[in-house]
């Protein structure tokens, strides 16, 4: 086998709420009107920018649901299901399956550092309790803990089902690594970078796209690289990763950058409520100015 299942640009969508924290199905509906109309590859719901880890079950199990609905099987559907809990993940990955999701993302265990034993447990377990796709994720930064090429190339041979990772790492290093020890095991194993300013490196190595924030406002830049790199028109890949490169600065103007992207998302004409779930604030006056001078500067915005 050497097809993947998964590959391309497929945004880690930003979640959508009304003032009260209850999921707003029609802006769900809108934003991935514009994602699918843009070209991306797949909607991945209920990841690190889609507030996840912000949620309670209940609204995890409604984000997930108005995800596949808004998708309409245009594009393969992704659910996060990672915990801190097993039996969580498990909850979340058979809910997965049953509202017909096309795969599940498994970012691994966080806040206790986790023994490989217990951490390939962990992956047994969801691995084990459903038959979707299984998309790793890896984080470091945010868990604390890094998901090696060993410790992937193990799981991989252990389950088919496990398909592809999204290595959210800032090191060209690890993503060559990963495609060099996984993919040359297994290569239908996707491989994509979780960083903005990766995806044309990620390609160059032989990897398979990006699973990055910027597609949620700026779709055109990263879908623009991977066909361009597909067609082999490295002119215009050039071109416009100038523009990806810098997309990473604007996540620096407030932490977590959950609300930076949904302000983005606004100005670039998507009618989307930015409210984001605490301890998430809204930005202020200025970091919004900021936001849009960001776009006006790198031609996102008129």
């Amino acid at each position: 086998m050497n097809k993947t299942i998964f590959q391309g640009i497929i945004p880690p969508v930003s979640s959508t709420f009304d003032d009260n924290g209850n999921v707003d199905n029609k802006s769900a509906d809108r934003v991935a009107d514009f994602l699918i109309e843009q070209g991306v590859n797949g909607l991945f719901y209920l990841g690190s920018g889609g507030e996840f880890s912000q949620m309670n079950g209940r609204q995890r199990l409604e984000m997930a649901e108005a995800g596949v609905k808004a998708a309409r099987g245009r594009v393969p559907v992704l659910i996060g299901v990672g915990s801190t809990s097993t039996k969580e993940a498990l909850e979340l990955t058979r809910h997965a399956e049953e509202i017909g999701a096309n795969g599940v993302i498994a970012i691994n265990p966080y806040y206790w550092q986790v023994g490989e034993r217990n951490l390939t447990h962990y992956y047994d377990s969801i691995a084990s309790a459903t038959k979707l796709p299984i998309m790793l994720y890896n984080f470091p930064s945010l868990t604390g803990q890094d998901l090696s090429p060993q410790l992937v190339k193990l799981l991989v041979s252990k389950y088919d089902n496990i398909v592809g990772i999204k290595d959210t790492i800032d090191s060209v290093g690890h993503l060559r690594s990963m495609i060099n020890e996984v993919k040359s095991y297994r290569p239908d194993f996707s491989v994509f970078c979780g960083y903005d300013d990766h995806l044309l490196n990620t390609l160059l190595l032989g990897g398979d796209g990006s699973i990055t924030a910027s597609v949620n406002f700026a779709p055109q830049l990263s879908v623009g690289i991977y066909r361009a790199v597909v067609e082999g028109d490295w002119a215009t890949a050039i071109t416009l990763n100038k523009k990806l490169l810098q997309m990473p600065s604007l996540y620096g103007l407030d932490s977590p950058f959950i609300s930076i992207i949904k302000h983005a998302m606004q100005y670039v004409g998507l009618d989307i409520n930015t409210y984001c779930l605490p301890p998430t604030l809204p930005p202020s006056e200025t970091t919004k100015n900021q936001v849009k001078q960001f776009l006006s500067q790198q031609k996102i915005i008129g």
